[in-house]
């Protein structure tokens, strides 16, 4: 399961509307590897010299790997991410998550990040079942 649910969080599913702040929080406590990672390299961002801040470091474990998946994975939680930290996100391999800085996605860097030959050359044999 990527999130851990409350009754209340269900509540507001079935009505329809799910408030911003309390899927957010869901999402730092269900994915708080995850977060925190989206966050640090937010953070990280105003001080770069170029368009994006990103990670290059695996996760520690098969727990934070997945965690980190599953908020890539899901389009509601990643969009949820990006509003939150003012950011785009990008998405490599199993650890490879960047930062854009949301007006550079039209630019050189993002599309290189993004390109399929980027995603070629970040490959190692050791990323194969990551």
């Amino acid at each position: 399961m990527s999130l851990t649910v409350s009754p209340e969080l269900v509540q507001q599913a079935s009505e329809g509307s799910v408030d911003e702040a309390d899927f957010l929080a869901c999402v730092r406590t269900s994915l708080p590897y995850a977060y925190e990672l989206v966050g640090r390299l937010a953070g990280e961002l105003p001080g770069q010299p170029r368009d994006f801040a990103d990670n290059q470091i695996p996760p520690a474990d098969a727990g934070e790997q997945g965690q980190l998946l599953r908020a890539m994975a899901s389009t509601a939680i990643r969009e949820a991410l990006e509003r939150h930290f003012a950011v785009k996100l990008a998405f490599q391999n199993c650890h490879r998550v960047a930062v854009f800085r949301p007006e550079s996605v039209v630019g050189e860097q993002y599309r290189r990040f993004i390109s399929r030959e980027s995603q070629v050359l970040n490959q190692q044999p050791e990323f194969v079942d990551c």
